[in-house]
């Protein structure tokens, strides 16, 4: 029988000092999100803004210009657009108390419709007088928590959006230079230099097209959600039609949060003083709406060629939404595509490429795969003969017994 070995000391520590090494890499980017989500939205910003940058650079429009130009043009319409939507957030935000405080009477009475899920009532109180409600209390003493918080990340997110501005301005001012440094100091050999050329163009086609055709169908979608929600009576369409589109771009968990908020939305509206199809209409409008999307818009839109598979996208959105939060989420999709593109590039990394790219292929059976490779090939070759030569052979004719032949 054969020994079995151990694996070398030198082995197992470089494997342990690996491990450590990604583990402090992954605790880094998450304390440093600050400095690094900034630097990868601008960067991901430069990808899809860059093609533009170039036309206009050969139009001879300087490249300084032309930033300013497009970066100004982002700013304007994302300030409109937030001003468009302040004054309906801010009216929710104003009627938040009294829309909590009327979903919860709602909650309550459905709650004591079911026994033992009711408020329990004190013993020594008079009759009708329940117990102080715990989440009700909870509500109440962490509501000035919340606001803090709110206004915390908001200062927050203001002070990023302004780091990712002048970035974004500078990246695409000076991408042509940036990108010609990066190539002159790899080797002097024309066939790394051109892959890795191929892959950053390659990675910059991939996202510039998923992100303009992802941001063109999720601004679709909140038209039709606003105007549905318009229909069905729901306070501040708008707003909801923003934020579907938002939501929209976090795959698989972005629309349930979103048809969770719709269903909050309508407890604390009029709606909840009806029946249970009108409370649920604004969620089942949405949910039908992103099904149509989701399988009939996005394939025909993006194609094929950006297809990924569902069950490494989900991963990405869930560990990126761990390690950043919600902008971590958004960016998940685009950090694939980007790992995608350069490990189609690189012959050690191909393996990871067939986990990412989708496919409409069928899998082929475990029983094909564990027979040899050879037999497989050879009774696929002798059938292909056989069929072929008795379609090609033409017939015999057939003898002719009505004259027979002479005997010498």
């Amino acid at each position: 029988m054969r020994a079995f070995s151990l694996p070398r000391p030198t082995t197992v520590r470089r494997w342990a000092s690996r491990g450590l090494l990604l583990i402090a890499l992954l605790f880094l980017l998450r304390e440093a999100s600050s400095i690094v989500l900034p630097v990868l939205v601008a960067l991901i910003l430069t990808f899809v803004l860059a093609p533009a940058v170039r036309t206009m650079r050969h139009h001879g429009i300087p490249e300084g210009i032309s930033a300013a130009m497009l970066v100004t043009t982002l700013v304007g319409c994302s300030v409109l657009a937030l001003a468009l939507l302040a004054e309906p957030a801010a009216q929710w935000w104003q009627r938040a108390p009294e829309a909590v405080s009327q979903a919860l009477n709602r909650v309550d009475r459905w709650r004591a419709t079911i026994p033992g899920f009711g408020p329990e009532r004190r013993s020594g109180s008079r009759a009708g007088t329940p117990a102080p409600d715990p989440l009700r209390e909870k509500l109440t003493t962490e509501s000035v928590a919340l606001t803090a918080t709110v206004v915390g990340k908001g200062l927050h997110f203001v002070v990023s959006a302004a780091a990712t501005t002048v970035l974004l301005y500078f990246l695409l001012a000076s991408e042509h230079w940036v990108l010609s440094r990066c190539i002159e100091l790899l080797p002097a050999r024309t066939r790394l230099r051109a892959g890795v050329l191929g892959g950053l163009r390659a990675a910059q086609r991939d996202i510039s097209r998923y992100v303009v055709s992802v941001a063109l169908i999720n601004s679709g979608v909140g038209i039709v959600v606003a105007s549905v929600m318009w229909m069905l009576d729901l306070p501040n369409p708008g707003l909801w039609g923003a934020m579907a589109a938002l939501m929209n771009f976090i795959p698989y968990l972005g629309p349930l949060i979103m048809a969770g908020l719709l269903l909050a939305a309508s407890l604390a509206s009029s709606l909840g003083d009806g029946s249970v199809l009108a409370l649920c209409s604004p969620m089942l409008a949405y949910l039908l709406i992103h099904a149509v999307e989701a399988n009939a818009v996005t394939p025909m839109v993006v194609g094929k060629q950006l297809s990924m598979n569902p069950l490494s996208v989900l991963l990405s959105v869930m560990f990126w939404g761990w390690l950043w939060g919600m902008a971590g989420a958004v960016l998940a999709v685009p950090l694939l595509i980007c790992l995608k593109a350069i490990s189609q590039r690189n012959r050690l990394m191909r393996p990871i490429s067939v986990y990412l790219q989708g496919s409409d292929r069928p899998c082929p059976s475990l029983a094909s795969l564990l027979r040899p490779p050879g037999v497989a090939v050879a009774v696929t070759t002798i059938d292909t003969t056989i069929h072929t030569e008795v379609v090609q052979r033409p017939a015999e004719p057939a003898a002719d017994v009505s004259h027979p032949r002479s005997a010498p």
